[in-house]
């Protein structure tokens, strides 16, 4: 392998770490541990990364690959196709427009957001599943 073929795998590799990462929390966050209650206070461990990588580094996880990620939880955990997908890309472009606040910003001021942006998806999620099945659920 000559030096620039290693060079830019090295680089495809760099690029492909924050999707690759997201896609693994995702799964992670889907496997079944049968412990009672757990579903109450399991993280989003999907949205921490959408949320992380959309601040820090939005380049290296553009639109398509969490349009993607969110088809994908929807696919796996029998959500209404495309409710999780909208709700990334609503968040990912809303950390977008706030990125310039955001960025500097200390750990506190940025999980502040991420509990906002935690209960927004929330709030949505709920409703357009309700709104999916025309019924409060």
């Amino acid at each position: 392998m000559s030096a620039s073929a290693g060079h830019r795998l090295d680089t495809w590799i760099r690029h492909a770490t924050p999707f690759a990462i997201t896609l693994l929390l995702t799964l992670v966050a889907l496997v079944p541990l049968h412990v009672p209650g757990l579903v109450r206070i399991t993280p989003m461990l999907t949205l921490i990364a959408i949320y992380h990588w959309a601040v820090l580094r939005p380049d290296l996880l553009p639109a398509w690959s969490v349009f993607f990620i969110g088809v994908l939880q929807d696919t796996l955990t029998g959500t209404p196709i495309g409710v999780s997908a909208v709700i990334f890309l609503s968040i990912y472009a809303g950390i977008g427009a706030q990125r310039r606040f955001l960025l500097g910003k200390s750990f506190a001021v940025l999980w502040l957001g991420f509990a906002v942006v935690s209960f927004t998806a929330s709030l949505a999620g709920w409703a357009l599943v309700s709104l999916y099945h025309l019924s409060l659920i």
